[in-house]
């Protein structure tokens, strides 16, 4: 008789759940509705004078949804044996670069590109849909969602599989209700790598710098911060020297957007172009006249993120500066902006050069990496 009615329970429990699936449903089904979805829109802090910070119509800013990818940003589950996060190679006391001319993996194995900053990167997007990819230093990605999910998957990084993430995000204790409370998700199944991406796309957003470095305040009236030496370097940056005998310097070609932060690829002259051990944008595009070209960083904080160059190879930034205006190589396809430099080479001296990196120390922004909306929250 108990085995009868043990047997008929289990019968009854397997139509229960075969109903379920012929009605398109699983056995969770609905097992995060317990949970509140009250989404609040996020206003990005900006600076008055910056532009405003463009965000995707089909992944708005909301609260959660910053939250939820300020965890997965600083969370080692991203990789394979937890023990490294995004954050292990974006600090944010280095303006979420690392320190390091190239960073290693979870696996020890060094990668080949310096850690790019994340301060302002909201900006480094097409202006269009038809223009270029421009994220990583050879633009292989358009979007900050596509971004987030490559160093995953990367062997030479986190070394990890989506798949797997996902599955351990689903059990987790807390990562479920979150992903309800910044998409609207119902069930655990519909946690997905794409919301995942999505989620660390909002928070990188909100990497804004905060306007209150030496430049900033300039902009915003305070011209007396500016003087002699700073000011002339300024004057240089933007070709603005010539009427007080100061030869330009062609730098805000490449980095002269509102927030300082580059858009286009250049060579720029590192390597001998048969020499160069990088091909850079050309890997992506199979192109040959991309051949040594890499997006241009940000300058806000780079006084914070040495060492520069896409292989980290220059210390600091009077050996930058060097670089471009004694050094530089000319090659098939440079940066035109570059031939500018070195035909007039002759024209600078270590004034100038020392002039430029002290203009280029009043980018420093340190309430920036201070803030603490993008600080760990572990």
């Amino acid at each position: 008789m108990k085995k009868t009615i043990i047997f008929s329970l289990f019968l009854t429990a397997l139509g229960v759940i075969a109903c379920r699936r012929d009605c398109g449903e699983t056995p969770n089904s609905g097992d995060l509705v317990q949970y509140p979805y009250n989404p609040q829109p996020y206003t990005i802090k900006k600076p008055a004078h910056y532009p405003e910070v463009p965000v995707p119509a089909d992944n708005p800013m909301t609260y959660d949804g910053v939250q939820l990818g300020r965890h997965l940003f600083y969370d080692p589950i991203l990789s394979k044996d937890n023990t490294m996060s995004c954050a292990s190679c974006h600090f944010a006391e280095k303006s979420f670069t690392d320190g390091k001319r190239v960073s290693k993996g979870i696996d020890g194995i060094s990668g080949t590109r310096s850690s790019m900053s994340l301060m302002n990167i909201a900006y480094v997007v097409p202006n269009n849909p038809a223009d270029t990819f421009l994220l990583f230093w050879d633009g292989r990605a358009k979007s900050l969602e596509t971004q987030a999910l490559l160093p995953v998957e990367d062997p030479i990084e986190l070394h990890h599989l989506w798949p797997n993430i996902i599955e351990n995000l689903k059990n987790h204790s807390t990562y479920p209700q979150m992903f309800r409370k910044a998409f609207g998700i119902n069930d655990k199944t519909e946690i997905t790598k794409e919301l995942a991406a999505k989620a660390i796309a909002q928070f990188e957003r909100i990497m804004i710098g905060s306007g209150t470095s030496i430049y900033d305040r300039y902009l915003n009236g305070e011209k007396d911060l500016l003087q002699d030496e700073v000011l002339d370097g300024k004057l240089m940056f933007f070709d603005e020297g010539s009427p007080f005998g100061l030869p330009d310097a062609e730098c805000f070609h490449c980095h002269g957007t509102g927030t300082l932060t580059g858009k286009g690829f250049f060579n720029n002259g590192l390597d001998p172009y048969d020499l160069l051990q990088d091909a850079g944008r050309e890997k992506v595009t199979k192109n040959p006249n991309d051949r040594g070209k890499f997006r241009t960083s940000t300058l806000m904080n780079i006084e914070k993120t040495a060492p520069y160059m896409h292989d980290g190879r220059f210390s600091n930034l009077t050996q930058v500066v060097d670089h471009y205006l004694f050094d530089a190589i000319p090659t098939p396809y440079p940066n035109p902006n570059l031939n500018l430099i070195i035909n007039k080479k002759q024209l600078y001296t270590p004034y100038h050069r020392d002039a430029l990196v002290a203009f280029l120390k009043t980018l420093t922004d340190n309430e920036f990496i201070n803030n603490p909306d993008i600080q760990n929250p572990f």
